[in-house]
């Protein structure tokens, strides 16, 4: 079983930055990918920004309500990954989950919850002025 920790989360002031941290188990993988995801009205999970390994060389996608904000980013070891956020704004309170997968999937499949088999705890995110 792979074990997905986030952390770094807490209260920050609007326009301020916090840095998530997401730490997994199970060894490195050519074609191992993780996400940030945060939960849309509805309580549907949707993606924040996601990260996938290929032979070595990382690729990162982050979603158009983020981007220019936040940036993902992760080591090689593809054990752990981060969530840059600067410039939080209220919209962006949420618990944000950490989500770890194996396989190929396409890379439009990224952004669905369905294509990560792992999951954390999620660690909150309160952005309020």
């Amino acid at each position: 079983q792979v074990q997905v920790v986030e952390s770094g989360g807490g209260w920050v002031q609007p326009g301020g930055s916090l840095r998530l941290s997401c730490a997994s188990s199970g060894r490195a993988s050519r074609t191992r990918h993780m996400a940030w995801f945060r939960p849309a009205p509805g309580k549907v999970r949707e993606s924040v920004a996601t990260i996938k390994w290929n032979n070595g060389n990382r690729h990162t996608h982050a979603a158009d309500s983020v981007k220019g904000r936040f940036t993902v980013s992760g080591d090689n070891g593809q054990n752990t990954i981060y969530l840059q956020m600067n410039t939080l704004e209220p919209e962006d309170t949420a618990v944000y989950y950490c989500a770890a997968g194996f396989g190929t999937p396409i890379s439009s499949a990224l952004n669905y919850a369905s294509t990560y088999q792992y999951w954390g705890q999620g660690t909150q995110v309160t952005v309020s002025s």
